[in-house]
């Protein structure tokens, strides 16, 4: 190992049990969109109250094609992916402001444009800080040069406007890479890994993919099969914490806490 340097010893201070465990670090004020296929609101709204944690109430939107005036949200979802997603958010902040923007409907599958009108609704009018996609497009189907330009635009557009976005990682990463996770930067991708604290993630920077996190989720026929799928929601939980102890850290910021919590981590191993 070798010797700390000087920014070693002041980001040893900022430790992730300090952080993470803080009892404040519980989401509130931050405002968190998952982009998935819709949140079943009653069955998370029942299962946090019996935990004695009653969430605040789920919002959202039903977005189809390009078309940027969404349908309303009747607080269903298309299947249990995206409540799932929204149950492990809801485990590590369980006090965000939610909002669930369901771009595959009945039909079971959507388009980049959906995605694409659904981020820019989320920023525009719901005005949110964090960003969740679990959801991905393997390379080969999204070979259309102005269709991968137009998603990376809009996520481009996210990050200048300080919102920040995790994308889920392919599966068979390295194997196999997948939009818009092969974005990063300027968004946040993630790969998935066990840890025993589900609080804890890794830095691992290959083809693109920088973070691993938590890989299992709680609630849903699949959530304990590992998948980047649920770690993605993870490492946007974390951040969520991080947010409601200081509201106005930017993504650049966020990324390099994280990065440092990681190293402060690892030196203790």
């Amino acid at each position: 190992m070798t010797n700390p340097t000087v920014f070693d010893e002041i980001f040893g201070l900022l430790t992730p049990d300090r952080l993470l465990h803080d009892p404040r670090a519980t989401g509130e004020g931050v405002t968190v969109a998952v982009i998935d296929s819709g949140i079943e609101r009653s069955l998370l709204e029942d299962k946090f109250a019996k935990l004695g944690t009653p969430i605040r109430r789920i919002e959202g939107a039903v977005f189809h094609g390009a078309n940027p005036t969404p349908l309303p949200y009747d607080g269903h979802q298309s299947s249990p992916h995206g409540t799932t997603v929204a149950d492990i958010i809801l485990t590590l902040a369980p006090q965000v402001n939610l909002y669930t923007a369901d771009v595959f409907g009945p039909q079971g599958n959507c388009e980049v444009e959906t995605v694409i009108a659904a981020l820019r609704h989320a920023i525009d009018v719901w005005k949110v800080k964090v960003v969740n996609l679990s959801l991905g497009v393997p390379e080969h189907k999204l070979q259309q040069f102005p269709k991968r330009q137009q998603l990376l635009k809009a996520i481009e557009e996210a990050y200048f406007r300080d919102v920040l976005v995790f994308a889920a990682a392919h599966n068979e990463h390295p194997v196999t890479r997948s939009y818009p996770a092969a974005f990063s930067p300027p968004l946040i991708s993630v790969d998935k890994a066990i840890f025993e604290d589900p609080l804890h993630f890794a830095y691992q920077l290959r083809d693109h993919i920088e973070f691993q996190a938590h890989g299992r989720g709680y609630l849903g026929p699949f959530a304990r099969e590992p998948a980047t799928s649920w770690a993605t929601p993870h490492l946007a939980g974390i951040a969520a914490r991080l947010l409601s102890l200081k509201p106005d850290l930017k993504p650049f910021e966020i990324k390099t806490v994280l990065y440092w919590m990681f190293r402060a981590e690892a030196r203790k191993k």
